[in-house]
């Protein structure tokens, strides 16, 4: 499948650490598309494990994330306003 998965992290309550731990395992699973956005294809299995090691680190009550699921990426439609920054574009 292929998810776009985004975030925000509050930086009450030791936010930065947070989000960097955040950061790193998005980074693992995902592409890194602007600043708290990553997508990429993930199999269900890796979605779950993704899933599980964020929920060590985001605070409920402060923090959000947020998985937009396809099937495919030629379900997804993107438009691009301003500066553009496709990092998807470098894989061949």
């Amino acid at each position: 499948m292929y998810v776009v998965l985004v975030y925000d992290i509050s930086q009450e309550e030791k936010g930065q650490k947070r989000w960097s731990r955040v950061f790193k395992i998005c980074k693992k699973y995902l592409s890194h598309i602007q600043n708290s956005v990553f997508e990429g294809e993930i199999s269900k299995a890796q979605l779950v494990k993704l899933q599980q090691e964020l929920r060590q680190f985001i605070d409920k009550n402060l923090d959000s994330v947020i998985i937009f699921k396809s099937r495919n990426e030629k379900w997804l439609d993107k438009e691009f306003w301003g500066k553009v920054e496709d990092k998807t574009g470098f894989f061949l």
